[in-house]
């Protein structure tokens, strides 16, 4: 699920168009991590991007470490995965590579989904014409967009299969900004939300949910539509919370926050790939349009409240705390886990009680009351050093 796979793909995928869905593994995994570039003095942003990626050019890692949109951001992505052990494995290796790299560079990196105190009207576009291009049409939400991500690929044997666990999982999107979320702070202030960062997502008219489709055909049709409009060329134009990558034969979770570790990247993806294997051992439910009536709802709710949120079950109407929620999913789907899964689900639980990466952070600044020095935490929790 790397930057090189989809720099190999035909021109269909490339240039435009939909292209063919290429089968893949049933539940395997594909994770990508946005990070932050910092200074080591002051530990604001910096933008160094471009000599990182000259230091790692020839890094024998697993995936990919390529640019995103401003300099002082980079992205790191694994390949192919079989379970959370083997994402965490993978990350670890290019985790390592680029702390050595941003050691030579007197930098340090860090996870979480905003930098608490960068201005957005400092930040440098890196030099792609992709990124000059999304400037040109989207002004001052390009540089704002200095934000940071993980992305889930899951395995899909076929494209009904891919559309089918598409909108199944996105009824778990609230779970899914609720565990990873790591942004309560934005330009030095406390937003009062876990995740702010899904705010500067959503300020894109293509951004929110896919079309509820649940076969191929009909997705086809609603792409050749949007493409006749001029509108969007090809997928990536797409900024969806959950989106078919159908070059690579999966599905793609985009809310979660970066997390503060890696450890806890590779728990999110457990969590992803067991609802995948609960649902195609028991098909616990049916997707239907209906599931989106609480959708934007319950989606606010997890970003403004975390695990404190409401959570609107779409079935039933029952409301109860994400917190509660997230429980009782974890019970359901943890047995279909594979070994190294139900290791990271267990680990993942106690988010339950301890509360996440939203919560730490918080908790860092009301001990130390200095944002830089929270970020310096950060980096260290990132690296893996004490």
């Amino acid at each position: 699920m790397t930057h090189e796979m989809e720099q190999s793909q035909p021109a269909a995928a490339e240039v435009g168009g939909l292209g063919e869905f290429a089968p893949s593994q049933a539940l395997t995994l594909g994770v990508e991590l946005e990070l932050q570039l910092l200074n080591t003095h002051h530990y604001d942003m910096t933008p160094y991007a471009p000599d990182m990626l000259a230091l790692l050019k020839n890094a024998k890692v697993p995936g990919s470490i390529v640019p995103e949109v401003t300099s002082s951001m980079i992205e790191i992505s694994t390949g192919i995965c079989q379970d959370a052990q083997d994402a965490y494995e993978q990350l670890a290796v290019t985790r390592d590579a680029l702390v050595k790299a941003a050691d030579r560079l007197n930098i340090a990196l860090a996870g979480g989904g905003t930098h608490p105190f960068q201005q957005w009207h400092q930040q440098r576009i890196y030099d792609k014409p992709r990124f000059k291009e999304l400037t040109a049409l989207y002004g001052y939400l390009t540089k704002q967009f200095t934000i940071f991500g993980q992305h889930v690929h899951v395995g899909c044997p076929s494209a009904d299969d891919a559309l089918m666990m598409l909108h199944r999982l996105s009824r778990y999107i609230p779970h899914f900004i609720a565990l990873s979320a790591s942004s309560p702070f934005v330009q030095g202030q406390d937003t009062a939300f876990d995740s702010a960062r899904l705010n500067s997502v959503f300020a894109f008219p293509l951004s929110g949910r896919a079309p509820f489709a649940l076969h191929w055909e009909d997705f086809e049709r609603y792409f050749a539509k949007m493409a006749a409009t001029g509108v969007i060329h090809s997928m990536k134009d797409f900024y969806w919370d959950i989106r078919p990558k159908p070059e690579f034969g999966t599905v793609e979770v985009r809310v979660f926050d970066t997390p503060l570790s890696i450890h806890r990247a590779a728990q999110l993806a457990a969590y992803v790939q067991a609802l995948g294997a609960w649902f195609l051992s028991e098909q616990p439910f049916e997707p239907s349009e209906d599931d989106y009536l609480v959708y934007t709802y319950n989606r606010f709710q997890a970003c403004r409240f975390g695990l404190d949120g409401t959570y609107v079950d779409p079935a039933s109407s029952e409301q109860l705390s994400l917190r509660e929620h997230i429980g009782q999913t974890l019970q359901r789907i943890t047995s279909h886990a594979p070994a190294s899964g139900k290791s990271a689900l267990q680990e993942l639980a106690l988010v339950l009680q301890r509360g996440n990466d939203a919560s730490w952070l918080r908790e860092s600044y009301a001990q130390v009351q200095q944002l830089p020095e929270v970020v310096r935490q950060a980096s260290l929790r990132f690296s893996g050093r004490p």
